[in-house]
């Protein structure tokens, strides 16, 4: 498929300010994220497409490519990598929008600390109610002994190479490549005396605790972003992003789909056909559904209201019960004479057990026809 003039993705004119970039990206990005836009392939599309336009003309020297060579200046790879995967958390969209606004900015995400993902096991009832949680998790944090600067006796200095960028610029043939500085490793900084207990790097392994409180509703992939809670960044650089992602672990009981809960409920065939009262347990106690007389195994009972209410809103689910008729086992004699006594009662099975005489019916009309 031809790929779309990035100028046209956007809306913007080839001669459009950064700013208009940005404003014309934020809107469109909005406008057509996946968290808005729940299962809308089209909208997806749109997102993906804009991001990718945005890698480019929001940086000097991917668009200053870009306006002499087209799309054929990514040949082979492409302009905006992370623009081409799926996102699923509102936080990957915010730190490219709004970064900048809160002193962000892509120079300097590029050089903060790495982003940090926790799978966080949960329990149908604490994901459905809200919990909070603890766990430790090992990471690189800042070194208290040079408080992050890499420097024993607390001084430095820009670095030469770079003049404290922390990046610089190489050329191959046609193309400008952007790379960390080979002098100060992308720190920008150059320190004479590096600190013993780090080395220099400003970031010791550590294991720590942290606190997370799970909204209600949640549910598996749902992810929750802590700022600032991820990797330290190199000397002194800003912290990453700790990710929570979280998992709900499988129920003895329920079965979630969406915001309803799914059970099965065992009855004895005596309640199947005449019919009583039974008692069934939901997330918020006990309940009771009326069984009709003669009802059939996998005959559903839904109960409004007794699911789950999401984490993004809207109505609460449903629990939906499916019956199953149980077969008694274990009979005493007692039990076996009644059963025999009951069975031969049976005379014409058509009248007592209208399905099993269909499917009687239709075995020998299929015979009929495989012998024709």
């Amino acid at each position: 498929m031809t790929k779309r003039d990035y100028y046209e993705v956007l809306g913007v004119a080839k001669n459009a300010s950064e700013e208009d970039i940005k404003k014309s990206y934020r809107r469109l990005a909005m406008k057509h994220h996946p968290d808005r836009n729940a299962g809308d392939k089209t909208a997806e599309g749109q997102f993906k497409e804009a991001k990718e336009a945005y890698e480019v003309l929001s940086d000097a020297h991917k668009r200053r490519s870009y306006d002499q060579h087209g799309h054929a200046a990514f040949a082979g790879g492409s302009a905006g990598a992370r623009g081409g995967a799926g996102f699923s958390d509102v936080g990957d969209i915010f730190g490219d929008i709004f970064g900048d606004i809160f002193g962000g900015g892509r120079r300097q995400q590029e050089r903060r600390g790495a982003d940090l993902r926790y799978v966080l096991e949960l329990d149908l009832e604490e994901a459905v109610f809200g919990v909070e949680k603890q766990f430790d998790i090992p990471t690189v944090v800042a070194c208290e002994v040079c408080h992050g600067s890499g420097s024993q006796d607390g001084k430095v200095e820009t670095c030469g190479v770079c003049r404290g960028r922390g990046r610089v610029i190489g050329s191959r043939g046609i193309f400008q490549v952007e790379q960390a500085c080979p002098q100060c490793g992308g720190s920008g900084k150059k320190i004479d005396k590096p600190c013993r207990r780090c080395h220099g790097h400003g970031r010791v392994e550590q294991e720590k605790t942290l606190s997370v409180k799970i909204p209600a509703g949640v549910d598996t992939g749902d992810r929750i972003r802590l700022a600032g809670e991820g990797q330290a960044g190199p000397a002194g650089m800003a912290a990453g992003d700790l990710y929570v992602e979280v998992s709900v672990r499988e129920h003895k009981l329920f079965v979630r789909e969406g915001n309803d809960l799914h059970c099965e409920v065992p009855i004895r065939f005596s309640q199947a056909a005449l019919g009583g009262d039974v008692l069934i347990p939901t997330l918020e106690g006990e309940a009771i559904i009326r069984v009709p007389a003669e009802t059939q195994t996998g005959k559903m009972f839904r109960l409004r209201q007794k699911g789950v209410k999401s984490v993004r809103g809207g109505a609460q689910g449903d629990m939906l019960c499916r019956v199953v008729v149980e077969t008694p086992v274990k009979l005493n004699k007692r039990q076996r004479e009644l059963m025999e006594e009951f069975e031969a009662t049976f005379s014409d099975g058509k009248e007592h057990s209208p399905r099993q005489s269909g499917w009687l019916d239709g075995v020998k009309a299929f015979w009929d026809r495989m012998n024709s």
